[in-house]
């Protein structure tokens, strides 16, 4: 009896895990916004974070955004010279980075960069007691280190999102115009008429929300780091998952709810 519910057994515990750790990473990111209006944020901090978050990050998203138009554009012909209407890669590419491509990808390569720092820079302290040593000089270490990594993070992401979709429609343009041979001037007429604002403010908002996501797990993943060194690149690993994994799921509900 007891080997047929061990399974059970286990499945249980790995659901009330993952709710308690899902809590947590929620009342984690309350108690670090809550912690705003006991001080003034640090401006500087704060730039130097959406610096590191934004500009540093700009050519790898941008990368990333041009060769997933490039290929969009390609694959999108393939299809669309099936039924004769290749004059729709252009409205194609720019629906699939703006409403979908561009956000993601964005979050998840910053996730990637960023993430990934956030977790062992704040582990790093974590293991060598700087934290500790920032409450005893009654410094909050969730303001000091999380706060600032938040909101940076929060203001980035869209705008990296756009740069990332906008790329991403020249590189579709590059393939459509130069590499296929078909009217450039279709492209961008049926752009026009068939995208709406709509269609961009959707992703935007999911950026504002991914952002929030990869930033929080990560600082979370920082301030729970035990273990040394070994245990740095372990909660940092976690990290970077944990946040890819949200990320894809909040991507999901957010289009079921906005498209």
């Amino acid at each position: 009896m007891d080997a047929i519910l061990n399974p059970f057994e286990s499945i249980g515990k790995f659901i009330l895990k993952t709710i308690n750790g899902l809590g947590s990473i929620v009342i984690y990111m309350g108690e670090s916004l809550l912690s705003i209006p006991r001080y003034r944020i640090n401006f500087n901090n704060l730039i130097e974070q959406m610096i590191f978050i934004g500009m540093d990050s700009f050519y790898v998203v941008g990368l990333t955004g041009f060769f997933t138009g490039m290929v969009l554009s390609l694959q999108a012909y393939y299809a669309a010279k099936i039924v004769g209407v290749t004059y729709m890669i252009g409205p194609t590419v720019t629906l699939a980075m703006t409403r979908e491509l561009g956000p993601v990808l964005t979050a998840l390569m910053i996730t990637a960069r960023c993430g990934s720092s956030m977790a062992s820079e704040i582990g790093t302290m974590k293991v060598t007691e700087q934290i500790d040593a920032l409450e005893v000089m009654a410094v909050d270490p969730y303001y000091y280190l999380a706060v600032p990594r938040i909101l940076a993070a929060i203001i980035m992401l869209p705008i990296m999102a756009v740069l990332c979709s906008l790329i991403g429609i020249i590189g579709g343009y590059v393939v459509y115009a130069y590499f296929l041979g078909l009217n450039h001037v279709t492209y961008i007429e049926k752009i026009y008429q068939y995208i709406n604002l709509s269609d961009i403010y959707g992703g935007l908002l999911k950026s504002v929300f991914f952002g929030a996501i990869l930033a929080t797990i990560s600082t979370f993943k920082g301030f729970e780091t035990t273990g040394g060194a070994k245990g740095i690149g372990k909660f940092t690993t976690q990290a970077v998952v944990l946040s890819s994994i949200c990320i894809l799921l909040a991507d999901y509900l957010f289009t079921s709810i906005l498209f």
